[in-house]
């Protein structure tokens, strides 16, 4: 397990040596996630697993050690809501409407961008 938590961290390290280091628009550690999935993909291409495969080796078991404590990194989130209680009671109308208002524009541009790649698509598939 300990090589899986290796393999992990060394892969984040790497994605954050190319995101500092290549001014990507992107945090480190996602860079190290995708670099991650590109590895996992060449070593499938080579070497064929399935997921209960993936799920036994060092990786996957260093990952499930960490999901099942993932709740535990809520916890700095929770006390940082508790200390800002008075600043919530403050400005929680207009943190709600923003909330609201944001997450329904997502929806619409999410849906429009939906849309608009199905016709492209359709497009091509009747060219």
């Amino acid at each position: 397990m300990i090589r899986g938590f290796f393999i992990l961290l060394l892969f984040q390290l790497v994605g954050e040596v190319l995101a500092r280091g290549l001014a990507l628009p992107a945090p480190g550690p996602v860079v190290g996630l995708g670099l991650l999935v590109f590895g996992l993909a060449v070593n499938r291409a080579f070497r064929p697993f399935d997921d209960e495969q993936l799920a036994k080796s060092e990786v996957g078991r260093a990952a499930e050690g960490l999901l099942s404590t993932l709740s535990l990194f809520f916890v700095p989130a929770g006390v940082g809501v508790v200390q800002y209680m008075g600043l919530l009671q403050a400005q929680g109308v207009a943190l709600a409407a923003s909330l609201v208002v944001s997450t329904l524009l997502t929806l619409v541009v999410t849906v429009g961008v939906f849309v608009g790649v199905k016709r492209l698509i359709g497009r091509r598939a009747k060219a």
